[in-house]
């Protein structure tokens, strides 16, 4: 499972599915047992985690489950669930969500793997269904692997009393969560019915005498009749219908329900129950409604109100009250905003659409995402006709919409609004522009395109909602009104105007089917030519998003050369929007061989073509990253213990106890916590470099004081026995534990290691390494000279250069091991020098602890490591698989157009030229060669680095070359 980046920008593991051979054999088994079983079983179950909702691998919280010593021994530890859910890549970020996630992963295993863990595991019969799946994993049942219906007790049973069970709570199919984000719901809490205390008196009235013998006609004594058990009630069935009758039975009913269980409540047994308690009758207690009640603190304002009613009603003679006269419109609160905007609109009063267009801006800009154009009829077309007003103000004409089938009208205000006026950019070109100064206006023209501005930009922020969107594409006489408004006199007071009609065309372009005739179309390309860098960006972006969103193909065919030209010529600037946008435009007109032609028309694409390769490095960055090709190595740790160099030896046998001991433990051994030697081992070690001291006077040490001496020197280092079994016949077992005998022998003072010869020696039949120590490699070269190449070294360390016999017997290598000629000594010493390892590099002044923090050990083989190296641009995750990085921004739009140029010029007409020259005996291979040849190094440079863009690098490549230089194939 591949890494995802995570939170801290760290390598994390998401959990999934793998869905392997195995996986699937493992399900239907698992189904196959639980069906078997009777029991309910969900394949994938749900978890909430840090990034989102994952399903459960079964096989491998199984596997986990497993490995940690099953689910019995898992549920001993403190936070084991949490701990295996973070194993298996199911993160959270609060204790809180972890707590509930391992909760379910542990329910989870309990439901639906518990009983087949058993089955399978142990090869037992699991335990019924009723004491392990119909039973929470939370309850304290003990160990599902040994229990039984014999020693399951559920919670709260008692011996001798009959608890009332409360598993038929629901199913265990049904999901009793508490996460309801993870498609399991909450367990419906238990009816609760207050407590209501007894409001009546405590003793009930004395009973006449004669009612005592008849008690079936008295409702208090044959209420509380009804209440006893069958063997106490002779006539219960009479008494039973009889107070079905009677509204006091039923009051006193509801009542004793309301208050709770205290009062109907009927002991078990009903000989240790008292008698007095028959008799007692509570009085149902007495409900008083309340109603608030008007005072001068909670209500002054009415009580001001009558007081001014006093004071009129004083000053009058007649004593009457006078009538104040009604005022027109009180208690009716006319349309809403909403109604009273548009009518305001369309009532063409200047006042009413100043008041309706302000508030219509602010309503379309915050309430964008519901007010729709189809929930008020007249709106858009209102919008519309203030919007046409515009052409008033700079030209001597007033537009009017026809909605009619009639005849066209030689009349040119007269726009067609069913079909759309096909030629309204001919009648914009006959019209006369007035003087209009650009800086200074009356201020009615300025009241009146602030009015016209308001309803343009009402247009264009609720377009934004894309079922306004959908809705205007259909309503032509608003693509009139575009380019009209987008023919206007180049004036710094219309280019917010301007703004907005572009903004307008941008969201309707991608439900619009566009002819090259179109005049909409046309207008755009003709904004095209602008010094305005918005007005070009947002054209761009609404040319190419034409028929985005239907089935229709965006030809855009007959644009002008002078518009390609400025096209390229942007792609030069140092600008990502901008060039972002030509990149998107060329690649919807690259996808047409015709466009292609003209393109090659117009430009010079041998220019071209290496700008758009350059573009495919663009925001890259250079990483690196080393992959390991062989993980590091530990060898195992080994009883031989390598022998003293000469010069250490000399030294230590001159050296007295302890310090000879730890000198030499120093030079051979080394702390390692994972490793051990054997006492017997290293002692005989010892006595192999220091016993022959022993047969002389010098005074020795015994075996007890070294392995002391052991664990004093190593921190680490312990004296340990290792127990064998009573039936084994081996000895018990006597080691050190925390050190390990050193491959090179280090000078204990220098902390330097020592390098060992290599030689191959004969010894009898067999060959040996000489495998003598020397630190440095000056001794060493010494030591092969006189030891086993047999020259003697003069005086002054003079050696003479004479012929000796060609061999090199050191280990592994081939060179000189079967020739015998005789060569100079000179030239043998400068192959052999080739083996002797140089002296390591010590800084002037570094401590011996640097030298021995620094220095490699040994006993470990370092991993084999490659640097790699290479260009990545920006990416973005797929979003069906977050592991998948893609290629985005401008190098995928520069691979695009390439890839377009490449597979349609060899379709074009110039291409068939181009190959009529070479036939002629001009340069060969199409336009491909002559434009691809120049830049292939460094296609096949992204090809090889660049992991976002090497799939689109193989779909432009032009050609593989073949035996004949002339043809290519081209790998699309």
């Amino acid at each position: 499972m591949a890494p995802n980046r995570g939170p801290g920008n760290k390598d994390v593991y998401i959990h999934e599915i793998d869905r392997t051979p195995e996986y699937n054999e493992f399900i239907q088994k698992l189904t196959a047992f639980h069906e078997k079983r009777g029991t309910a079983f969900e394949p994938e179950p749900r978890l909430p985690t840090m990034h989102g909702h994952v399903n459960v691998d079964l096989l491998k919280l199984y596997k986990a489950v497993i490995a940690k010593g099953g689910y019995d021994e898992l549920n001993k530890v403190q936070k084991a669930w949490g701990v295996l859910a973070a194993e298996l890549g199911m993160h959270h970020v609060d204790s809180k969500g972890i707590g509930q996630l391992s909760f379910q992963l542990k329910q989870d295993f309990y439901r639906y793997l518990a009983a087949f863990w058993i089955y399978d595991h142990y090869g037992r019969e699991p335990p019924p269904k009723e004491i392990l799946e119909a039973t929470s994993c939370a309850s304290k049942n003990g160990p599902v692997l040994t229990r039984t219906t014999d020693n399951f007790k559920l919670p709260g049973s008692r011996s001798g009393v009959e608890t009332p069970s409360r598993d038929d709570r629901q199913a265990e199919s049904t999901p009793v969560s508490g996460n309801r984000a993870s498609g399991r719901l909450r367990e419906a809490p238990p009816q609760r019915v207050p407590f209501q205390p007894e409001t009546g008196p405590s003793r009930q009235p004395r009973q006449p005498s004669s009612n005592h013998n008849t008690p079936t006609n008295t409702a208090p004594n044959t209420a509380h009749t009804s209440h006893l058990p069958h063997a106490q009630h002779p006539n219960h069935h009479f008494s039973q219908n009889h107070n079905s009758n009677n509204p006091l039975h039923l009051i006193q009913a509801q009542q004793a329900a309301l208050r709770g269980a205290s009062t109907t409540y009927t002991p078990t047994n009903m000989e240790t129950a008292s008698r007095l308690a028959e008799l007692f009758e509570p009085r149902p207690p007495i409900s008083v409604p309340l109603r608030p009640v008007n005072t001068p603190g909670n209500n002054p304002v009415e009580f001001a109100k009558r007081q001014r009613q006093l004071r009129i009603a004083a000053s009058l003679t007649d004593g009457q009250m006078p009538m104040r006269p009604a005022i027109p419109g009180i208690g009716f609160e006319g349309p809403n905003i909403y109604m009273r905007c548009l009518q305001a609109l369309r009532s063409g009063i200047p006042a009413e659409q100043s008041f309706a267009l302000n508030h219509l801006v602010k309503i379309s800009f915050e309430r964008g995402d519901k007010y729709k154009f189809e929930s008020f009829h007249g709106l858009a077309e209102g919008l519309i006709e203030k919007a046409l007003e515009i052409s008033s103000l700079f030209y001597d004409i007033d537009w009017q919409i026809a909605y009619s089938n009639d005849q066209e009208s030689l009349d040119i205000s007269i726009l067609d609004g069913l079909n759309g006026t096909s030629d309204i950019l001919e009648r914009i070109a006959m019209l006369t522009p007035k003087p209009v100064l650009d800086y200074t206006q009356p201020a009615e023209f300025s009241d009146r395109l602030l009015r016209i501005t308001e309803a343009v930009l009402t247009i264009r922020n609720m377009v934004m909602l894309m079922e306004n969107a959908v809705y205007m594409a259909d309503v032509y006489p608003l693509k009139d009104l575009l380019c009209i408004l987008l023919h206007l006199p180049n004036l710094e007071m219309l280019v917010e105007i301007k703004h907005f009609a572009l903004d307008i065309a941008e969201q309707l372009t991608p439900w619009l089917m566009l002819d090259s005739h179109d005049p909409l179309y046309r207008t755009m390309l003709s904004q095209l030519d602008s010094t305005d860098r918005g007005i070009i960006l947002t054209s761009l972006r609404a040319i190419s998003r034409i028929s985005m969103n239907l089935d229709a193909t965006n030809k855009l065919q007959n644009v002008p050369a002078s518009v390609l030209q400025n096209i390229i010529n942007w792609l030069l600037l140092n600008d990502e929007e901008l060039m972002d946008a030509c990149l998107d435009f060329l690649y919807q007109y690259t996808a047409v061989v015709a466009n292609v032609e003209s393109l090659l028309k117009a430009v010079n694409m041998e220019h071209v073509v290496p700008h758009l390769v350059r573009l495919l490095a663009h925001g890259a960055k250079r990483v690196k990253e080393d992959r390991i090709l062989e993980p590091e190595r530990k060898a195992p740790s080994s009883e031989e213990v390598a022998p003293l160099p000469p010069d250490l030896q000399e030294k230590q046998d001159n050296t007295e106890e302890p310090q000879r001991c730890f000198q030499w433990l120093q030079s051979l051994f080394e702390e390692d916590a994972e490793s051990h030697i054997t006492q017997i081992a290293i002692w005989s070690a010892y006595q192999r470099s220091f016993g022959h001291l022993n047969t002389s006077n010098k005074k020795g040490m015994v075996a007890a004081d070294f392995i002391r001496n052991v664990s004093h020197l190593f921190s680490s280092a312990r004296a340990q026995i290792i127990r064998r079994s009573p039936r084994s016949e081996q000895p018990d077992l006597f080691i050190i534990e925390g050190i390990r005998a050193r491959t090179l022998p280090i000078n204990p003072s220098t902390k330097e290691e020592y390098s060992p010869c290599r030689w191959m020696i004969t010894k009898g039949p067999y060959w040996k390494k000489c495998n003598h120590f020397f630190l440095g490699g000056e001794k060493m070269w010494h030591h092969v000279l006189t030891a086993h190449l047999g020259v003697t070294i003069g005086e002054g360390g003079k050696i003479e250069d004479k012929e000796i016999p060609a061999l090199c017997n050191w280990e592994g290598c081939n060179k000189y091991a079967t020739t015998r000629d005789q060569i100079k000594l000179s030239q043998l010493a400068c192959h052999t020098k080739t083996h002797i390892p140089s002296a390591p590099k010590r800084v002037p002044g570094e401590a011996v602890e640097s030298i021995a923090k620094r220095q490699r050990k040994a006993y470990i083989t370092p991993a084999k490591t490659m640097s790699l190296a290479w260009e990545q641009t920006i990416v973005t995750k797929d979003e069906r698989n977050p592991k998948i990085e893609q290629a985005a921004g401008i190098p995928l739009s520069a691979v695009l157009v390439l890839r377009n140029i490449a597979r349609n010029v060899v379709k074009t007409e110039s291409e068939e030229q181009l190959l009529k020259k070479h036939e002629m005996g001009g340069e060969g291979g199409g336009w491909n060669e002559k434009l691809f040849r120049p830049v292939m190094a460094r296609l096949f440079e992204v090809m090889t680095e660049n992991k976002a863009l090497v799939r689109f690098s193989f779909l432009f490549s032009p050609f593989f070359y073949l035996p004949n230089p002339h043809l290519f194939i081209d790998l699309y």
